[in-house]
């Protein structure tokens, strides 16, 4: 239990710093211009990007291309003060997302990328629209970190982790206002 705890605290206190770093992050099209001077962070990024296009397009041969098979997707914060995940996916739960086209917008508005060799973490936001959810919870946006590896001299996504949100709005001019 102790060593759980330990483990748990230590990913905490980095996601506390991540987080409180968001604050300081560039506008949207700053951040990807500092990538630029990074080209295996640019390529991550423009990755990420992709991804969030193949989801909205229902694309599962590419998801299913770009994500390891141990693919995990944390939904929600409530995780980060103590409590249990409000939704976690596997690969294959979320392929099904993915086919059903559940997604109609992931635009990502901040994005930026901590490289590490061949393991990269990235972290942002992105607003999205999830039409079939109920009224007032079509429209949010969340702060997000995602872990990369590349395997075979190419990227692949691992996991997504929310770490603020996901806040909702009735529009996404809306979210504009929070």
């Amino acid at each position: 239990m102790g060593h759980a705890l330990n483990t748990r605290c230590a990913w905490l206190m980095a996601l506390l710093c991540v987080t409180a770093s968001l604050d300081a992050q560039p506008p949207a099209g700053n951040s990807q211009k500092a990538a630029a001077t990074d080209p295996a962070a640019a390529e991550v990024l423009a990755l990420e990007r992709s991804i969030g296009d193949a989801v909205v397009r229902g694309d599962t041969a590419y998801f299913d291309r770009v994500t390891s098979p141990d693919f995990v997707m944390v939904h929600g914060d409530t995780w980060t003060r103590g409590g249990d995940p409000a939704l976690v996916d596997d690969k294959a739960s979320f392929a099904k997302r993915v086919a059903n086209k559940s997604y109609a917008v992931l635009d990502y508005e901040v994005q930026a990328a901590e490289m590490h060799g061949d393991v990269a973490i990235t972290y942002g936001r992105y607003v999205g629209h999830i039409p079939g959810s109920p009224e007032g919870r079509r429209w949010f946006y969340v702060w997000y970190q995602k872990v990369y590896a590349k395997r075979d001299g190419r990227w692949v996504y691992l996991s997504h982790r929310t770490v603020d949100g996901a806040h909702y709005a009735v529009d996404r001019a809306s979210l504009a206002e929070h």
